[in-house]
């Protein structure tokens, strides 16, 4: 469940910008974690490549 924590604050901060009407910084959150999500996801199969 911990997992999931950074995921429905992420979320929910999303849905607040999306209330106040600041979708353009509502937009910015999501790609910018989407990044993060992506490039954590390249870094750790770089580094368990590493280790093999």
């Amino acid at each position: 469940m911990r997992s999931f924590i950074p995921w429905l604050t992420v979320l929910a901060v999303i849905v607040l910008l999306n209330a106040m009407r600041l979708r353009p910084l509502a937009t910015a959150v999501a790609v910018g974690w989407l990044g993060y999500c992506i490039w954590t996801w390249v870094r750790g199969g770089r580094r368990s490549e590493r280790s093999d």
